[in-house]
């Protein structure tokens, strides 16, 4: 198959490669502003659900949790097209036709009549913003590897991290101002800079010699690769639970903050609070991972990150919601915990695949998206009058993907012992 030899060549390529690679500031600052643009399009419109709503004839809220929810959806469809078409024609050109079409899809959310105008150009905004949100993490992959691949994740990711803070409320200042549609001309904004700050500062990381011919069987030869490789596919269902689990907080939390506690004015400084527990985490992930490794990290986050949630779960059985200061006193350390998994599950998946990463991140991004998304819906549906069912699902999640994480590193023991 082509992937072989490919892969041993590559391999050799990315550690010669790697010893010379310095990390600077302006590279993990313009990642950053790649994957940050998706942040601005999540997080800056959810203090406008409710009126974005009101202007689309919607009023029921757990609808309106989908006006978060489907931007997810096209994020991960966006891939499985953007992710080989890298590997074949450059990591640039793919960035280019993904701001092309984020722009198209804000134009038709900010003319939609209806909800299901609304939702469509929402999935399209999910399906451009794909392209520099998998092409970051390619990038990143074509010039780092192993742990230090995780510790400039972890920069990154801090980076990104600062949009969330600062996003609900500079999404709550533009809508008294110029109205919800304002957000999305903000987006475009942002998002036009951040293509020329890409176009003129950052080289083609995809070397000519290892550009994949395009073909049919592109995708088909990626995934036949990618499935030989079980770390990979066991972190990628592992990010696909625990991403689930955080996005129904993120689409049901205006509903959570604003309806149930009553708290519409100070929404925006809350998310951003919890927000920064998790920023914290991912910057102090970076100094730690060189230190300990990105599996042992992940690993005791994801215990703390489970016994919190169950810890919650059973206090608060078919209780009312808590005070706000109980409420936060167990979201904040689970968010810190969140810190120590995201981007070490991903570097996890993606250390044995720099092949084909491309195609490997296009696939696995896409797995751990969909799979995110039915959980998502499914204990967003339950969060109506109390928060319990969010933690019920985290506990969930977190169960599983301890179950998951603890029965593949058996198996690797077990091999690791044969092959000796």
């Amino acid at each position: 198959m082509f992937y072989g030899p490919l892969c041993a060549t590559y391999t050799y390529f990315c550690r010669m490669q790697n010893q010379k690679t310095k990390p600077n500031f302006e590279f993990v600052a313009l990642m950053a502003a790649l994957m940050s643009i998706v942040a601005l399009a999540i997080d800056a419109l959810l203090p406008a659900i409710s009126h974005i709503g009101i202007a689309v004839n919607s009023l029921d809220p757990t609808d309106n949790q989908w006006l978060i929810t489907m931007i997810f959806l096209g994020l991960g469809v966006g891939q499985l097209f953007f992710g080989p078409l890298s590997d074949s024609f450059g990591r640039k050109p793919i960035v280019y036709l993904g701001f092309a079409t984020f722009v198209l899809a804000s134009i038709i959310c900010v003319a939609a009549p209806s909800l299901e105008w609304m939702l469509f150009g929402r999935v399209l905004q999910g399906i451009g913003l794909s392209a520099p949100r998998t092409i970051t993490i390619s990038i990143i992959r074509d010039t780092y590897e192993g742990d230090y691949m995780a510790k400039v994740m972890s920069f990154v990711t801090a980076f990104f991290i600062l949009v969330p803070v600062v996003a609900p409320a500079i999404g709550k200042l533009i809508m008294d101002g110029f109205g919800w549609k304002g957000i999305f001309y903000l987006q475009l904004l942002f998002g036009l800079v951040v293509c020329i700050w890409f176009w003129k500062r950052q080289a083609e990381t995809l070397k000519p010699e290892y550009k994949i011919p395009f073909s049919k069987y592109v995708f088909l030869d990626g995934l036949k690769e990618l499935l030989k490789y079980r770390e990979t596919m066991a972190f990628t269902i592992i990010s696909g639970f625990v991403t689930g689990a955080f996005l129904v907080y993120l689409s049901a939390s205006q509903h959570v903050f604003e309806n149930q506690y009553g708290l519409v004015e100070e929404f925006p400084y809350i998310f951003a609070g919890l927000a920064i527990s998790i920023g914290s985490s991912t910057f102090l992930n970076g100094t730690l991972v060189l230190r300990f490794g990105m599996r042992k990290l992940s690993f005791m986050a994801l215990i703390c990150f489970s016994g919190i949630a169950i810890l919650y779960a059973l206090l608060f059985w078919n209780s009312p919601n808590p005070g706000l200061p109980i409420l936060l006193l167990f979201l904040a350390p689970q968010f810190f915990c969140l810190g120590f998994m995201w981007g070490n599950f991903r570097s996890i998946a993606m250390e044995p695949i720099g092949h084909i990463a491309g195609i490997g991140a296009a696939i696995t991004g896409f797995v751990s998206t969909i799979l995110s998304i039915p959980i998502a819906a499914y204990i967003g549906s339950f969060v109506i009058e109390t928060v319990w069912p969010l933690f019920a699902g985290l506990a969930v999640c977190g169960l599983l993907s301890l179950g998951i994480f603890i029965l593949f590193s058996r198996r690797a023991v077990v091999a690791g012992e044969l092959s000796r």
